[in-house]
């Protein structure tokens, strides 16, 4: 998580004027919080905000995170734009402050952590979310490889260790209550790098109380 390459990477996917990935919520996202009553929520990698900042036109207080302060920049400008506040610290996880149950649920939307580490900080945000909060999840599959080597453009990781499996969620998630855990095929349309056919693991799990 140190490793240079690994920030400069995303601050300079960040450095564009146009955004990264667009500025319009991600679909299973805005599915999954309609569902929710409103409360404190928790955006890892949140990259240049589309996702926290929907959610805080919805009524959450909303948190976010990411290495990039270049994505917390236009995040930041975002937000402005739109006349909402969320709060978006720019670090290491473990460096960041937050407590044991602060947040009522955490969104894990396309939060592709190095392979060592993803493990690790899963297990990290757990302890973040109260007894009971719901973990919110879509990124792509193992099996997302194939679908890159037929169009570079969807976007996603080219190793297959930085990508998910329905096993890994349920082992960084022990104990929790399943609402939903699947492999699928979905349509991407997001900004400038996610565009095309891909496959994602998506979840929702309730933290046991």
């Amino acid at each position: 998580m140190n490793d240079n390459t690994w920030l400069n990477r995303w601050d300079e996917r960040y450095s564009n004027e146009e955004f990264a990935y667009g500025t319009k919520p991600n679909n299973y996202l805005r599915e999954q919080l309609v569902t929710l009553k409103p409360g404190t929520l928790l955006f890892p990698a949140e990259g240049e905000g589309r996702n926290a900042i929907f959610a805080a036109t919805q009524g959450w207080t909303v948190s976010a995170f990411d290495i990039s302060a270049n994505g917390r920049k236009k995040a930041l400008q975002l937000a402005e734009q739109q006349g909402i506040t969320i709060d978006y610290r720019v670090g290491e996880l473990s460096d960041l402050d937050y407590h044991e149950d602060q947040f009522d649920a955490i969104a894990l939307i396309y939060a592709h952590f190095p392979a060592a580490v993803k493990s690790s900080i899963h297990q990290m945000l757990s302890r973040y979310l109260r007894k009971g909060g719901y973990i919110i999840f879509e990124a792509f599959s193992k099996n997302h490889l194939e679908y890159i080597a037929r169009n570079e453009k969807v976007g996603g990781p080219k190793d297959v260790e930085s990508l998910f499996s329905i096993d890994e969620i349920k082992a960084d998630f022990p104990d929790y209550t399943i609402i939903e855990l699947k492999e699928t095929e979905i349509e991407l349309n997001e900004g400038l790098f996610h565009n095309g056919t891909g496959s994602v693991i998506r979840f929702v799990g309730q933290k046991p109380y």
